[in-house]
């Protein structure tokens, strides 16, 4: 039988012990008051997310990925950071890959037993190609999920890199990973109930992880995304708006920038900072390591 007495996450809270007696502003204001401690427990372990930064920003820079595995609300998080850095960052799909026990299908529907499956993580490491260039992030709030600690095994055993997210410490996916990412957010406002708090810590950690290692790959000018894909109206807008704030054109000029340049707000912001055409930008681009700001440090 599986012992989780000694896991804060399935403690009861003291705070909300008469939740179900609430009124709902009452029960929206417990709910709050348990969410501002989120942030206060994530600042506690920024010295290991920014070493995981590192680790991931290193990884894509020699052509490695970023491989996020989890199960249940952990999985779906590290899905779903995944799906958003292609259209974010211009990455092509399958740098950073999120892998869910049961498969894609358990996003939208629980696959019940895959999380307790002690082969499947190794099965959907070596489906995607596992190499030791890749960075692998295990997710899981209890810290004790069979999936993802067989998976973090597997592959630290591969040679790769390897980083736990768990919001229990010690945890036992923290013993598997050369990095263990633990913020210890307490006990839920519903007992048990791990997509609230710790859902919300492992979200604001791989927000930091996946922004930062884009940032330090070049996939940022100022605050500003530079890769970001034109695959809607809003986003054409916003690119046109970036390349006119990082370069004081208008926005017919920016218009037909990005034009010029496929698309590219990175390049667009080049040739008018620059004053020259696409291709000699794309090449001071290249040389520069696709930075804007190295590019025009050096003009």
């Amino acid at each position: 039988m599986i012992d989780l007495s000694k896991l804060t996450t399935e403690g009861r809270n003291p705070d909300t012990m008469d939740l179900d007696r609430m009124t709902p502003l009452e029960l929206a204001t417990a709910m709050n008051r348990e969410d501002a401690k989120v942030a206060g427990a994530v600042a506690e372990v920024l010295p290991q997310v920014a070493r995981a930064i590192e680790w991931c920003a290193e990884a894509l820079r020699e052509g490695g990925r970023i491989v996020y595995l989890g199960a249940g609300t952990s999985g779906r998080l590290g899905v779903l950071d995944a799906v958003e850095c292609p259209p974010t960052f211009g990455v092509e799909h399958g740098r950073v890959v999120g892998l869910i026990a049961g498969g894609p299908g358990a996003f939208m529907k629980a696959v019940e037993g895959a999380e307790d499956s002690q082969t499947l993580c190794e099965q959907d490491l070596r489906a995607i190609g596992l190499t030791k260039a890749d960075v692998v992030i295990g997710l899981a709030a209890s810290g004790r999920t069979p999936y993802v600690i067989h998976g973090l095994r597997f592959a630290r055993g591969f040679g790769c890199r390897t980083v736990a997210v768990a919001c229990n410490s010690p945890s036992a996916i923290g013993a598997e990973a050369e990095l263990a990412i633990e913020p210890v957010v307490g006990p839920e406002a519903l007992t048990g109930s791990t997509r609230l708090k710790a859902g919300t810590a492992q979200k604001m950690i791989l927000n930091m992880i996946s922004t930062g290692s884009m940032v330090s790959i070049g996939k940022a000018y100022g605050n500003m995304m530079v890769d970001l894909m034109q695959t809607n109206a809003k986003l054409k807008v916003r690119a046109e708006n970036i390349t006119m704030e990082a370069t004081g054109c208008g926005r017919e000029e920016a218009r037909e920038a990005l034009d010029a340049g496929g698309g590219s707000v990175k390049l667009a912001v080049a040739t008018i900072a620059l004053g020259c055409g696409a291709e000699e930008a794309r090449e001071r681009l290249e040389r520069a390591g696709g930075r804007i700001r190295g590019v025009l440090t050096n003009r």
